[in-house]
């Protein structure tokens, strides 16, 4: 009971978000948010009446949104258990690393100058300093998600967009594995400003050695600590 108290509090607030016309996708973005958040973190089950309740959408809607965020790995269907949020594996970490590496290395390398817009980088870099001084580790890894997003803008593609979108978004599942959030996220924000400064530069060869070397650092820390997480899982 309680639980099913907390999925109402907790979602009917974004019932305002769907608008008029509530469609499976909107009722998607709010559950992609709502588990990047954490709120409903790795392996627990989505009750489908309680969220239906709170976000005041049909049955049909709200599988439709499942089916949606299924298709993006980040919810698995049981059969007759339910809707979870999935549980990413070691071998998932490797392999959401190994496309970052292609996509956002790729991004990056033919920058030159003049350099590209990079207001989306910056906005993102001014974001995560805001949430350092303010001691907000989980809006800094939020701020270092939209860093990684702009940097897949800069391909200039909508598919990879939609790509970078869905794998960061599979990553956050990842990111809640860790135990102490300062740790992992506040060390990244000054690389992100040194990528930033070699982009400005118009040197996209340099921004993507720095970034290779990011990725594998980050990958070594996320492996060292999840596998740690889920051996007890």
């Amino acid at each position: 009971m309680a639980a099913r108290v907390a999925v109402r509090s907790g979602l009917e607030g974004d019932r305002a978000l769907l608008g008029r016309t509530s469609t499976a996708g909107r009722v998607a973005d709010i559950l992609r948010d709502r588990i990047a958040e954490g709120f409903f973190p790795p392996g627990d089950r989505l009750p489908e009446d309680e969220i239906g309740r709170a976000l005041g959408v049909s049955r049909n809607t709200l599988r439709e949104a499942f089916r949606l965020l299924t298709h993006e790995r980040l919810l698995v269907h049981e059969m007759n258990r339910g809707v979870f949020v999935r549980r990413l594996s070691v071998e998932d970490v490797v392999d959401l690393f190994q496309l970052r590496r292609l996509l956002e290395c790729a991004a990056v390398r033919t920058v030159g100058s003049p350099s590209p817009d990079l207001g989306a980088l910056r906005d993102a870099v001014k974001a995560g300093r805001g949430a350092a001084r303010r001691r907000g580790w989980q809006d800094l890894g939020t701020a270092n998600i939209r860093f990684h997003q702009a940097i897949g803008a800069l391909a200039g593609s909508a598919r990879i967009d939609e790509i970078m979108r869905g794998l960061l978004a599979e990553l956050r599942l990842v990111f809640h594995a860790m135990a102490d959030p300062r740790r992992f996220h506040e060390p990244y924000l000054a690389r992100n400003v040194e990528i930033l400064g070699a982009l400005e530069a118009g040197k996209g060869k340099v921004a993507e050695r720095l970034l290779g070397r990011y990725l594998d650092d980050a990958l070594a820390q996320l492996l060292d600590a999840y596998s740690e997480r889920t051996k007890g899982a």
